[in-house]
Parts: C-alpha cells; sequence; structure tokens
C-alpha cells in the first residue's frame, strides 16, 4: 500500500456515529464557506485522492422527503456536456445517503456552482448504459469512487443533473 492510497477494506469506523457526526459538522463548514465566498473556498475537494487531483464540488439543494425541510450538501461532480453528475457514494458505506432519497422523492431542485447560485435543475438516476459510460470517467475524476464500490456490496448510484 502506498503512502496516499486507501486499504483494500473499508476502515473500521467509518459507518460510526462520530465518524457521522464529524462529516456532518466538516460539512456545514464548506457549505457555509462555499456561500460567503461565492465557491471561491470550498468548490475543490482536495481530500484523498483529491490531495493531489483537486475535485470540482457543487452545493446540492434538496428537501427532506419527510420533514420538507430545505438541505444543503456539499457533493463531487462531473460535467457531462451541460449536465452534470453526481455520485451516490457515502465513502462506500452499505446504505445510499439521505440526499439520495431526497432528491428521488424531490427531483426538481438547485445547485450551486462556483460564482453560479440557485442553478436548476433535474434529477435522475443514470440508466445502466449511462453508468457504464459515466463510471470510469468518474473513477478518472475522484478514484477513491472505485474504491468506494469495492468496499459496499451495493451498487453505487450515478446521479445525473440536467438543466432545466
Amino acid at each position: 500500500m502506498g503512502r496516499f492510497s486507501l486499504p483494500e477494506e473499508a476502515p473500521k469506523g467509518l459507518d460510526s456515529p462520530v465518524t457521522a457526526k464529524a462529516i456532518k459538522y466538516m460539512a456545514r463548514i464548506q457549505v457555509k464557506l462555499f456561500e460567503l465566498t461565492n465557491g471561491r473556498i470550498g468548490s475543490k475537494w482536495r481530500i484523498g485522492a483529491g490531495f493531489r487531483k483537486p475535485v470540482p464540488t457543487l452545493l446540492l439543494e434538496h428537501r427532506g422527503r419527510k420533514s420538507g425541510r430545505l438541505f444543503t450538501t456539499p457533493l463531487l461532480y462531473l460535467e457531462s456536456g451541460a449536465e452534470l453528475v453526481i455520485v451516490a457514494s457515502q465513502g462506500g458505506l452499505p446504505k445510499h445517503p439521505q440526499w439520495y432519497f431526497n432528491l428521488m422523492a424531490y427531483p426538481e431542485t438547485h445547485v450551486h456552482l462556483k460564482g453560479r447560485r440557485g442553478v436548476p435543475v433535474t434529477a435522475r438516476v443514470a440508466t445502466a448504459g449511462e453508468r457504464d459510460e459515466l463510471w470510469p470517467r468518474l473513477v478518472e475524476l475522484y478514484a477513491d469512487f472505485a474504491k468506494y464500490q469495492a468496499w459496499t456490496d451495493r451498487e453505487i448510484p450515478v446521479v445525473v443533473l440536467a438543466p432545466r
């Protein structure tokens, strides 16, 4: 294993409540910094595979399917023509992230990109063919996606955000 490589199995404690709280707290800080600076800070992911090859980050608005409350989540994204592509990896945990279920319930939403706020989009899960085409590009963008897929039994959803 290289200096910056990840283990072949998911690290122990990745799904612990303490880790979940830490991730949630760090995400809130990233959202605030992104919003305050219009993306000058917080629009690049520099952790894991992003350390040497920073990855673009957007802010995804999503409405709680049970609460109706509006949430904002920072996510890595790939540009594919006019569409944006995001990944419901949740770090390779066994369950899909909450934002994914919220987005499936309320697919019309907005994203914030560096210098652009409130971009209207409609979300949908990539078809099997689209996923086959997009997955290698996503792994090229952020190599850790391949590790996350290896760590879980679920197929990690690829979500396409189409402009409206």
